[in-house]
């Protein structure tokens, strides 16, 4: 566990909203906007929702955007889309498709735990802005984000 917290995983059958033809990605926040709307109010959960999808993801000004957390909604999505080898024309590997992926959803969902971005780069914390600053990234915490996290729980 990088957040040394519970997870449920389902799957859950949602409606991928805000298509951008032009862009051929979805749109991160509309995204969101259906997953707190439909979902999250619907079953009433109060716990953090991470969404991972396979579809591209943008948000306005960005080209890109690997995932997306709203924390005063407590929900968050991931896009698998760009962490597959295939993607850069590279040798498939399910390792770090996996690896990637949970870097990136325990970065979203520290996000909604109320960490912030960290300069750390290689705590789960930092915002990577491509796939090798991903990499570089450990599936944990640096100490000062570990710290911020347990005072924010009341555990420290």
């Amino acid at each position: 566990m990088i957040l040394d917290i519970p997870v449920d995983l389902a799957e859950s059958p949602i409606l991928i909203d805000g298509y951008d033809r032009g862009r051929n990605q979805h749109d991160a926040r509309t995204i969101l906007d259906r997953l707190q709307n439909t979902f999250i109010r619907r079953y009433e959960i109060r716990d953090p929702v991470l969404l991972v999808v396979p579809r591209d993801l943008y948000v306005n000004g960005c080209d890109f955007v690997f995932g997306l957390a709203r924390p005063s909604g407590g929900a968050a999505v991931v896009s698998t889309a760009r962490f597959e080898n295939a993607y850069y024309g590279r040798m498939e590997s399910d390792d770090d498709l996996i690896d990637r992926t949970a870097k990136e959803g325990a970065h979203e969902i520290g996000h909604l735990l109320g960490l912030d971005h960290c300069e750390s780069v290689e705590c789960v914390m930092f915002r990577p802005s491509t796939l090798a600053e991903l990499d570089r990234k450990k599936k944990m915490l640096c100490p000062a984000c570990r710290q911020a996290l347990l005072q924010r729980q009341g555990r420290e």
